[in-house]
């Protein structure tokens, strides 16, 4: 069985016990988090319709906080003497699958 869930303007594939990175969640380490469902997969039966999913509930325990690979940028126009150097580093939330459920 597995689900495909909505969490930070992204989609990720998860199953029971994986670890996946997410948009930061801005929580406690070990806090139980419930996470939007967009499509849930268990053998032949395929779930994604909105009233398919109201019962099905994905829960997560948040294990850490990770950081993304550094990006530099660097932008400027000629002839103007304007130019700006730039870094990001994006924070992800850590999370443990701890259930998958159909209601």
């Amino acid at each position: 069985m597995y689900a495909v869930i909505a969490s930070g303007g992204k989609q990720e594939k998860v199953s029971e016990g994986q670890q996946v990175q997410v948009e930061l969640l801005h929580q406690q380490d070990g806090t139980e988090v419930s996470l939007k469902p967009v499509l849930v997969v268990d053998g032949a039966t395929i779930l994604s319709t909105p009233d398919q999913l109201k019962g099905v509930s994905v829960k997560a325990r948040i294990v850490g906080s990770a950081k993304g690979p550094k990006i530099d940028g660097f932008t400027y126009k000629r002839r103007t003497n304007n130019r700006r150097r730039f870094g990001h580093r994006q924070q992800y939330s850590v999370i443990e699958i701890t259930s998958i459920a159909k209601g």
